[in-house]
This record gives C-alpha cells, structure tokens and sequence, in this order.
C-alpha cells in the first residue's frame, strides 16, 4: 500500500524592497540593474541575477540568448557560473533575482527555472551553507527562501553518483 508524502515550500513575502534588511535591498537593485542589460530579442523576457558573495563582492548576471534557442543562458546560472570560475573559494551568502516581461506587467514574485535552482543546489551543497534567494518580478511583492533546497526538495546531488 502506497504513502503520501506532502512537501512544503517556507517563504517570506515582502510588499516592498524597503522591508527587505540593506544587504537584500542593495542584492535587489543590482538584480534589476543587471535585468536592465539582459540580452533577450527573442523572448523578450529580461532577467537580472545578483550574488552577494562572503567577501562582500555582489556578482551580476543577466540572461543571454541565442537564435539557437537552446545556446542562450539564465540570468542565475550566468552569475553562479561565473562566481564559481571566478571565485571558486568563496561562499554565496545570497542571490536576488528580478525578471520582467516587455509586453505585460509583471507583478508576480518569477522564481528561478528548474534547470538554475539545480545549479544553484550544486554550490549550496559544496559549500555546505544555504544560499538565501530573494525573487520578484519587475514590480509587486518579494519572496525570500531561506535555502536553495527549499526551492527545489529532493535535490539531486553527488551523493547519488
């Protein structure tokens, strides 16, 4: 006889970015400046990453894309990518993300596709410390999850391998 298992997903929501602590507003407003720059002529879809690394370096990333749609990149795997090239030493206290569509308002908390939080679960589990992530859209309301894995349980990790 079968069991379920129910998962739950803890979030915090703020209504504004002036309720987030300074570290997370400053994550923020570098999220959205990197959104800004974000190269996306097909989707036109723009999405800024920012990581506050531990020794105080915020690293940004935007999403890059590609008329072989499958070559372009997410905001959140640009960033990480390049703090882990770039900065392999160095713990990720924390990301922001904000995302924002050209043809409608985007008003909604966008969280980070299944494919970022993966890659993003990589370098929470090698560093053995979450990794704080913060997500709005180009408006409204914030989300915070406390860790990667609370975004993605069941993670898949090396443990499998």
């Amino acid at each position: 006889m079968s069991k379920s298992l129910k998962i739950e997903l803890n979030l915090e929501r703020f209504e504004n970015p002036e309720e987030l602590p300074q570290d997370a507003q400053d994550l923020l407003l570098a999220a959205v400046e990197a959104r800004e720059a974000a190269y996306a002529p097909y989707s036109n879809f723009h999405v800024g990453a920012a990581l506050l690394l531990a020794n105080g370096k915020i690293i940004k990333g935007n999403n890059q894309e590609n008329a072989a749609y499958p070559s372009g990149l997410c905001a959140e795997r640009t960033a990480v990518y390049y703090a882990g090239a770039n900065y392999p030493n160095e713990e990720i206290v924390m990301m922001a993300i904000s995302a924002k569509a050209k043809a409608k308002e985007t008003a909604v908390p966008i969280p980070p596709c299944g494919a970022c939080r993966q890659a993003l679960a990589e370098y929470e589990v090698k560093q053995a410390r979450p990794i704080a992530v913060y997500f709005r859209g180009g408006s409204g309301p914030i989300l915070k999850s406390s860790s990667v894995e609370n975004l993605l349980p069941l993670l898949f990790t090396q443990k499998f391998l």
